[in-house]
């Protein structure tokens, strides 16, 4: 299957290059686009909450919509930063559904915030499956009830855990449709 979609994963944070290169590649083989990783630069301090000491996920993603997206391809902005949403403590990520731009950030994906030994293979993990499940959000994929998709809903960090880095059979067709 081919597809004429691009997608651009482009980095706000001090992300390892090899760490982006394995993104990049698990993208690729999900979503069978060519993908591009690019740097952005921005003063995330305009996005900062002070009283949350969070940085605001819904206007980060209108920024990075309206000055890094464009038609020719879906593209995500990768943080490493406390994202949230007004309704929720905390998010992992957000896309606009059948859009152009989502976001993803690694930040609460670390064993560290949670008082465990760090685990860079996990971390990588769960990273590949957020940036993942956002892309499929771009390609209008809704949440999903199978419970080891990688577009079923993630509240908690041990959710993303039980998910595969793949869609389920329903979600595959169609997003398979999409593509074609």
């Amino acid at each position: 299957m081919k597809s004429r979609q691009n997608i651009a994963l482009i980095s706000f944070g001090y992300f390892d290059n090899g760490f982006l290169k394995d993104v990049a590649e698990a993208v690729k083989n999900e979503f069978y686009c060519e993908v591009s990783m690019k740097e952005g630069h921005l003063d995330l301090s305009e996005f900062y909450d002070p009283v949350r000491r969070q940085y605001n996920g819904s206007r980060l993603l209108c920024h990075v919509e309206e000055n890094f997206a464009t038609d020719l391809s879906k593209t995500i902005g990768l943080f490493s930063v406390d994202l949230f949403i007004p309704i929720l403590t905390y998010i992992f990520g957000q896309a606009f559904l059948n859009g152009r731009s989502g976001i993803a950030s690694d930040y609460r994906l670390s064993n560290v915030r949670y008082g465990i030994t760090a685990d860079e293979k996990l971390l990588l993990e769960r990273f590949r499956k957020e940036v993942i499940h956002e892309l499929g959000h771009t390609f209008g994929l809704i949440h999903c009830h199978v419970p080891t998709c990688v577009m079923r809903s993630g509240t908690y960090v041990e959710d993303i855990d039980q998910k595969e880095e793949s869609f389920c059979s329903a979600c595959r067709v169609a997003l398979n449709a999409i593509l074609d």
